[in-house]
This record gives C-alpha cells, sequence and structure tokens, in this order.
C-alpha cells in the first residue's frame, strides 16, 4: 500500500523534502511508515524520540495501523519564544 508522508519543521531540513510516499505491506503501522520514511528520503535521517503522528488529520500513536492511500504527518516538538 502506499502511504504518502508529509514531514514538518525540522524534519523536513534533516530528510531534505517535506514530502515523501512510501511503499508498505498491509498491517503496517505507524512507526513502520516511520521507518521507511527515514531510509527513503533524499537525506537519510533519524526521527526524534518525541514525535506527534497524525493520520488523515487525526492524532494517533505509533502502533496505528494504516491503509492505502493514508496521509501521515510527522511532527517535531517546537519551541518558541
Amino acid at each position: 500500500m502506499k502511504i504518502a508522508i508529509k514531514l514538518f519543521a525540522g524534519l523536513r531540513d534533516r530528510a531534505g523534502t517535506g514530502d515523501l510516499t512510501v511503499e508498505l505491506p498491509g498491517g503496517a503501522t505507524v512507526a513502520d511508515a516511520i521507518n521507511a520514511a527515514q531510509h527513503n528520503a533524499p537525506i537519510e535521517w533519524i526521527a526524534p524520540t518525541i514525535l506527534m503522528a497524525a493520520v488523515n488529520n487525526e492524532y494517533v500513536d505509533f502502533t496505528s495501523a494504516l491503509a492505502d492511500g493514508d496521509e501521515l504527518a510527522l511532527i517535531p516538538p517546537v519551541s518558541g519564544g
């Protein structure tokens, strides 16, 4: 199945892109998609230990199952002043 992945803030910089598409087997989870994204971006990157994930605009945990055509957004922690 194909999953579209959107990377935000510092993740986009680390990966060298803000948009990825990964191919995953049926039954794959958010964690599986994050792993695939780390290795399939223009620049290989490592996900931070604290990361928010949303599938189709709904926040989910890393054990959530994905379906073909889902859009996964990965949002790193941000701080401001």
